[in-house]
């Protein structure tokens, strides 16, 4: 084996799928590109990794609550677009042509182009990691979308998409505690 960069070490491990988290302030709805996004346990509890260094940040703190919209590859060009520019001066959803729609539990919109969406709550926010604990109360799956496979960021710019499945519930099924 060949010694790498530690600094490089994270693009072994990255969690994927790529998601994009929506946000509302003061009726003004934000989405951002989140690469590190994961499941917490087998509740719907889910954490992602951003701080003050993301526009979206203030208006998560503040109202406490999210979206978690998961796209899919025919989808790269616009999650990508989402994460290199600033909603402070941009309207993602204009600009992108995203469309918002209205949750049932959270003012954040969920995203219509999107295979699925989780409405969140904030549960804890560990800002010593600048990790936000979500608590999902509602998610949502559209069966009708062609395209299913998700995106995984390597970390350096590239992206590995989700392929063939293989099933193993039969062999998993003691593990899966009856939510299957």
């Amino acid at each position: 084996m060949k010694k790498m960069d530690l600094r490089k070490a994270f693009t072994l491990i990255e969690p994927g799928p790529v998601t994009l988290v929506t946000t509302s302030a003061g009726g003004t709805n934000n989405v951002m590109t989140i690469s590190w996004t994961m499941v917490v346990d087998f509740t719907p509890k889910f954490a992602i990794t951003t701080g003050p260094w993301n526009f979206s940040y203030k208006a998560l703190t503040k109202s406490r609550e999210c979206v978690i919209a998961i796209p899919t590859v025919d989808l790269l060009d616009k999650v990508v677009g989402v994460g290199t520019c600033s909603g402070k001066d941009t309207d993602k959803f204009d600009t992108f042509r995203l469309t918002p729609i209205k949750g049932k539990y959270v003012e954040a919109p969920l995203i219509k182009e999107c295979v699925a969406n989780i409405e969140c709550k904030v549960v804890d926010i560990i800002k010593k990691h600048d990790i936000i604990v979500l608590e999902g109360v509602a998610a949502y799956f559209d069966t009708s979308r062609k395209e299913k496979r998700t995106l995984h960021a390597v970390g350096d710019g590239t992206f590995v998409v989700d392929g063939r499945t293989l099933d193993r519930k039969k062999q998993m099924r003691s593990k899966l505690l009856g939510i299957f």
